[in-house]
């Protein structure tokens, strides 16, 4: 008889900038593998970007995601977050902790409670993504370009025109965390170190010391899902 392989249900929310299309290569393989595999995109962003306006906060991107808990009716999830997204995360492990079994943080923010994402940004890039948006009424800031992202040189043209301005008020909303992620039974953090962003290295270093966390340094840019999605899938799988 043939051995019956482990089905798991995975849902993966993309970062600053993107949409649910970043992930396509890493879904492709978890899909091929047998699992489940939602990959939403936030109101604002990919193919919901003409749904962009000043009211869409980090509490809107966390409703999204805690619906897709609600309508596909999804239990015991390894829920995942890239970069920004980690704050979204963070919020929906707040709604539905109970239906999640795991929780992955791709190189990405783990605010407080009391903290937003731009508290994490050093003075003068608080000061220049400030500018960046009071250039567009405070509403949105416009994407960087891949480069700056280390993305590899071959996908750099495909993220750019994929792009689009990201919703400036999720960086400026405070979190209301519980400390709901903590309590996850499952908990991984994945570090880019050629990207290498400060606040994403402190919160690898932290949790290098902490028992409860597994982490991983992933030698690509910070889009690891498309510079090394095989990689990328094995980490996921394995926090299962």
């Amino acid at each position: 008889m043939a051995e019956q392989k482990s089905v798991s249900t995975f849902v993966l929310v993309h970062g600053a900038w993107h949409g649910g299309w970043c992930w396509r290569r890493v879904a492709d393989l978890l899909t091929a593998r047998g699992h489940k595999v939602f990959t939403p995109t936030l109101t604002g962003l990919g193919e919901r970007a003409h749904l962009l306006s000043a009211a869409v906060g980090l509490d809107t991107h966390v409703t999204d995601i805690v619906n897709v808990f609600k309508f596909e009716r999804l239990t015991n999830v390894v829920l995942a977050g890239h970069s920004y997204a980690g704050a979204v995360i963070s919020g929906v492990a707040e709604a539905v902790a109970d239906k999640i079994s795991s929780i992955v943080f791709l190189d990405a923010f783990m605010p407080v409670d009391g903290e937003s994402a731009r508290d994490a940004w050093s003075p003068d890039q608080q000061k220049m993504r400030d500018e960046a948006a009071a250039k567009n009424g405070g509403v949105t800031i416009p994407a960087p370009p891949a480069a700056f992202f280390k993305v590899n040189e071959k996908d750099q043209a495909l993220v750019d025109s994929l792009m689009v301005p990201h919703p400036y008020k999720t960086f400026t909303d405070k979190a209301r965390y519980s400390g709901a992620r903590e309590r996850i039974a499952k908990k991984t953090y994945a570090f880019s170190p050629v990207y290498n962003a400060p606040y994403f290295r402190a919160n690898y270093e932290r949790l290098q010391n902490d028992p409860a966390w597994r982490v991983f340094e992933v030698p690509c840019g910070h889009d690891m899902m498309l510079d090394l999605p095989e990689e990328t899938a094995k980490i996921l799988e394995g926090a299962v």
